[in-house]
């Protein structure tokens, strides 16, 4: 299935029913009073989250979403029919926008998350509501309020714990299926991944946490070079980031700086996510080699972050990183539940 994160939708919520302007009429009451009753209201359309969904692909080819309106009033005091509401699902993570102004309508961050687009027309009131004391044969009725029209942009920004952050071909996609059941498409060449993928880690026997790999950064991917700030905005709301730069890597200082300023440029506030740096692919070189890299990385990465050498082909360092990342996201959960709370 393609991955889509953007999407434009035209939505209209329905307008409301008429109420009714009626009398009551029989045999032996020829003057009976007023039994006009109140108008449908409208249909509304709104988004609600779906953890089973992970693209806005059904939204690309069905971007007109227009509500019913709500039923007439009628006589013998008949409310009209309501308007049918139309739930647009989508996946965790989906952010709605005015298209004009980019005003924020709503974000789905959780299951059955609920983000109203547009509410439907209350329905006029019958002649019946208008009686009085003073006015026992009311001959006017309310016409129904009209629906909301708009244009929205839907922007998809994946949820999961853990960002995959390097160059093309730092062996992030390699890691993600080693570590998940994923199966994203591997190669030796740059740019292999180009949508993000996501797998699910497992920790024990009943603990997890999702992975996100992303396309890979080049200098002045904030600017849009290569896949640019299409895919950096996925790792907005990852709770740990882990840094990939490979062995083969000429400069490793000047690559993690260029992945570390990329992301500062795109957004401030992902320099100050947690973060742990892996140097992949460490069975292309002998150990000694290995160390020699680690400390020439060292010249760059902070004191007090972890540099822990990993291959994914040959399975080495994978027990270690996975442990110190479920703990990086325990961490992360734990302050967004108290947060929350």
């Amino acid at each position: 299935m393609k991955f889509v994160d953007y999407v434009t939708i035209s939505v209209k919520s329905g307008d409301g029913g008429a109420g009714a302007l009626s009398f009551r009429r029989a045999k032996y009451e020829p003057k009976g009073g007023p039994d006009g009753g109140d108008g449908g209201r409208g249909g509304s359309v709104m988004l609600k989250g779906d953890s089973h969904l992970y693209t806005l692909l059904d939204l690309r080819y069905n971007r007109h979403h227009f509500a019913k309106n709500g039923g007439r009033g009628e006589g013998a005091n008949k409310s009209g029919k309501d308007g049918d509401d139309i739930v647009l699902r989508v996946p965790l993570g989906t952010v709605a926008r005015h298209s004009e102004t980019g005003e924020l309508v709503g974000e789905i961050v959780n299951e059955d998350d609920v983000v109203m687009l547009a509410t439907g027309g209350r329905g006029g009131k019958g002649n019946t509501f208008f009686k009085s004391s003073t006015n026992r044969a009311p001959r006017h009725a309310q016409p129904g309020e009209p629906g909301e029209e708009l244009d929205l942009t839907l922007e998809l920004k994946l949820m999961a714990d853990v960002g995959l952050v390097g160059f093309p071909n730092a062996g992030k996609s390699t890691l993600v299926s080693s570590l998940s059941a994923a199966k994203p498409k591997i190669a030796d060449y740059p740019f292999t991944t180009l949508e993000p993928s996501l797998g699910v880690v497992s920790v024990g026997a009943y603990e997890s946490f999702v992975m996100a790999d992303i396309p890979g950064i080049i200098e002045g991917a904030h600017e849009g070079k290569g896949l640019g700030i299409r895919f950096l905005k996925h790792i907005e709301r990852n709770a740990v980031l882990l840094m990939l730069v490979p062995v083969t890597s000429e400069d490793p200082a000047a690559e993690f700086m260029t992945l570390r300023n990329e992301m500062k440029a795109f957004n401030p506030e992902l320099a100050g996510k947690p973060y742990l740096v892996a140097a992949s692919k460490t069975d292309l070189l002998p150990a000694g080699d290995v160390e020699a890299f680690v400390r020439d990385l060292r010249e760059a990465v902070p004191e007090g972050v972890d540099i822990l050498p990993i291959s994914a082909v040959a399975r080495t360092g994978l027990d270690a990183l996975k442990t110190r990342l479920w703990r990086e996201v325990q961490a992360g959960r734990a302050k967004a539940s108290g947060a929350a709370s």
